[in-house]
């Protein structure tokens, strides 16, 4: 990132399974965030990186994979300052490709915020708290506000009709996460430039 470039954020679908809800939440807090001016965003959907189940000799830690989806998957992450990870939460943590996505890369994380957008039972509560445990492992930042899609909004936009301009109090915790991930990728900057 240069001086007159703004921090580049990947918002990240992190379900793959037929029928995800996901999308929904990704599109929504990508329409609210490409509304700011101080930074840019786009969608990182992992449908798009095949990844097969870990299985490399290495960890990405100490080389990097060989995959072919998985270096794909490596230069997405170099190539943005950040990442909100978008999570449904089963079985009460993250779905388990969000998981293998996240033991792919390493050095592509580092010095890096990482916000969440959760949705689920109790707004994927339990999957974002193990997130932030595994994503402070590869050394990024979790920033400290989050939204939680809890099962009230989860049902109605799914199910009932309604869409997500119905429940305000989730965009105010949207810009609040935005703000966080703002701060945090600028302040982070010079850091990641180190390697």
């Amino acid at each position: 990132m240069t001086q007159q470039q703004q921090p580049r954020i990947g918002i990240v679908i992190g379900s793959t399974r037929e029928g995800r809800f996901g999308d929904k939440p990704a599109r929504w807090i990508h329409e609210i965030a490409s509304q700011r001016t101080d930074l840019s965003f786009e969608l990182i959907d992992l449908r798009d990186y095949p990844l097969p189940f870990f299985n490399e000799p290495m960890s990405p830690a100490i080389a990097p994979a060989k995959d072919e989806a998985a270096q794909r998957w490596a230069d997405k992450l170099a190539s943005v300052d950040g990442l909100i990870l978008v999570t449904p939460e089963y079985n009460y943590g993250p779905a388990a490709v969000l998981k293998n996505a996240l033991d792919y890369a390493y050095k592509e994380f580092n010095h890096k915020p990482v916000g969440f957008v959760g949705y689920g039972g109790v707004g994927a509560a339990r999957a974002v708290q193990q997130l932030r445990l595994v994503t402070i492992a590869l050394q990024m930042v979790p920033v400290a506000r989050a939204v939680h899609i809890c099962m009230t909004e989860f049902l109605g936009v799914w199910q009932q009709g309604k869409s997500f301009d119905d429940y305000p109090h989730l965009a105010q915790a949207a810009n609040g996460l935005l703000d966080d991930m703002t701060w945090w990728a600028k302040a982070l900057e010079s850091k990641r430039g180190q390697g």
